[in-house]
Formats: C-alpha cells, sequence, structure tokens
C-alpha cells in the first residue's frame, strides 16, 4: 500500500515519512517545557516544517512511563490553540490522544489523523473515526496505561503476540466501517516492553509486514536508546546538551534501521538530523546482486 488516505491529504508512502513531535505538555519525558504557551508551539511546528518534516504529531497528554492522566479540560486547552494554527500551516496533520472528546474537537477543526496509543479501545473511540468520512487513523500496541504498563511484559513471542494484537485490531476498525487505506499501525516500542524486547522488535520487525497496512514506527529518544547511549543515568531533563546530542544520534540510527525494515512513517523529536539520514540513505541504494 503506497498511499495513507487523512482528512485532507493522501500521504504517499513510496518514500518513508518524517513525522514531527510537538509535545504541547509540561511533563513530556524528553522534551517537557513548564513555561510552554501555544505561540512557542506553533513556533515548533513551524520549524520542523522547515526542517523538513512531511507531518506532524501534537499531543496534549504525556505517555511517558508512569504518567500520570490529565483532564479533558486541560488536555483540551493545551492542544486546541496550538491546533487550530497548525491545521493552517498546509501540511497533515496529527491528534495524539487516546480520548474520543479530543479526538472530536481535533478532528472539528480540520486534524487529519487520530494517533490513538490505545488503539481506539476506549469507549465511543471506534465510534468516532469510523463516523469520520475520512480522518486516517494509527493503532498502536499497548498493554495497559503508561501509568501501569512497564509491569506488564511478560510475552511468550513478542513479536508474534504484537502482530497478533494489530491484526486483530484492524480487522475491528475495517468492520467498522474505516477503509483500509486510512489504517496505519505502530508496534508500539518502549509501551510495555523492556529493552531486550524493544531490540527483538526492531530485529523481527519485518514479520510485522505481514500485517498488510504501513508501518509507524516511534524509535526517538526512547529509554532503552538512553541505555545504550549510556545517558540512561541522567534525569531526561537535567540531560546536557552532549548527552541529548547523543540520544538524537542514537535515535537516528534506530530509525534508520525500522526503515530498512520496511517502517513508511518514523515519529522523531530531532527532524532535521532524520531528514539528513534518510537523504544519505537513499542516495546510497542497495547494491545489486
Amino acid at each position: 500500500m503506497s498511499v495513507w488516505k487523512t482528512t485532507r491529504f493522501e500521504i504517499d508512502l513510496a518514500r518513508p515519512r518524517v513525522m514531527g513531535i510537538v509535545n504541547v505538555t509540561p511533563d513530556s519525558f524528553s522534551d517537557g517545557d513548564p513555561g510552554l504557551t501555544p505561540a512557542r508551539a506553533i513556533a515548533t511546528c513551524e520549524r520542523l516544517l522547515a526542517e523538513g518534516a512531511d507531518l506532524l504529531d501534537l499531543g496534549g497528554e504525556s505517555s511517558r512511563p508512569g504518567a500520570e492522566l490529565v483532564s479533558l479540560e486541560v488536555e483540551l486547552a493545551r492542544v486546541l490553540p496550538v491546533l487550530r494554527a497548525a491545521v493552517r500551516l498546509g501540511c497533515p496533520i496529527s491528534i495524539d490522544s487516546a480520548k474520543p472528546e479530543v479526538m472530536r474537537a481535533a478532528l472539528d477543526l480540520g486534524a487529519d489523523i487520530v494517533n490513538d496509543i490505545g488503539a481506539l479501545r476506549a469507549p465511543g473511540a471506534l465510534e468516532l473515526v469510523a463516523g469520520h468520512p475520512s480522518c486516517g487513523v494509527c493503532v498502536m500496541h499497548m498493554r495497559g496505561t503508561p501509568r501501569s504498563m512497564q509491569s506488564d511484559t511478560d510475552y511468550e513471542d513478542v513479536v508474534a503476540e504484537i502482530g497478533g494484537f494489530l491484526r486483530e485490531r484492524i480487522a475491528v476498525v475495517q468492520a467498522a466501517g474505516v477503509a483500509r487505506e486510512r489504517i496505519v499501525v505502530d508496534p508500539g516500542v518502549g509501551f510495555g516492553k523492556t529493552p531486550v524486547q524493544n531490540l527483538e522488535l526492531l530485529s523481527r520487525q519485518r514479520e510485522l509486514l505481514d500485517l498488510g497496512v504501513p508501518l509507524l514506527t516511534g524509535w526517538s529518544r526512547k529509554a532503552t536508546l538512553a541505555r545504550l547511549a549510556g545517558v540512561a543515568t541522567t534525569p531526561p531533563a537535567e540531560r546536557s546538551p552532549a548527552q541529548r546530542a547523543t540520544l538524537d544520534a542514537a535515535s537516528v540510527a534506530a530509525s534508520l534501521l525500522a526503515v530498512q525494515r520496511g517502517a513508511r512513517i518514523v515519529r522523531v523529536h530531532n527532524v532535521a538530523a532524520m531528514v539528513a539520514a534518510l537523504a544519505v540513505w537513499k542516495a546510497a541504494p542497495e547494491p545489486r546482486r
């Protein structure tokens, strides 16, 4: 499948696409900003697009391990002022939320994609997306909630079980009336998985291509990479510029490996570095055999 159909755009996935992360939160695990204002968040949107992002993902609630839920009112107050401006930037806009009320408000403002870490399992979420004529949707694998997910990491075969879950959700979403061309899936790196399991997921990622829908991956600044890069012992908010650059380098490497193994969308914080890496990758194709 080479096109992802969304509200206003048909996104050509013949080449990998870069989704820029816009966290409209004070407590994101990697780039939370207690002093964030809508103007600063909108400036981030504009900067990521200038750096080469193909689409933007806006979220108003942290999904870091152990994160507390925020109220509907708080999430709406964070997201909607930014979204009103973002939908005028001429690119696909995704709303990163598991709350049907936030999804509805975002779609009413013209958002193109619902990116749900809960895979449309919250009451009313599936019906809302199915009732929309054209929005795209990303369904992700996660056990439990961000608060509880790291206490449930017992798998017999992590890749097979993730694939089975995503296959079931694709079938449910299609049965509700959502065209297959509107669906992508995310295996949920770091969401209810250990570092070893995350790396096995990357190693065996091609097995998920059998699902028959595009694959979106989010390796950027994950704790597994922080451990590999030697910066995990420093809390994210206290990392030096050099430590952050090191983690971003690891993030680009993991995301590029994901692309090589079939991912069509990579969700990243450092858009400029990812775009540059993909340019090199595209310029040096696999040798003929």
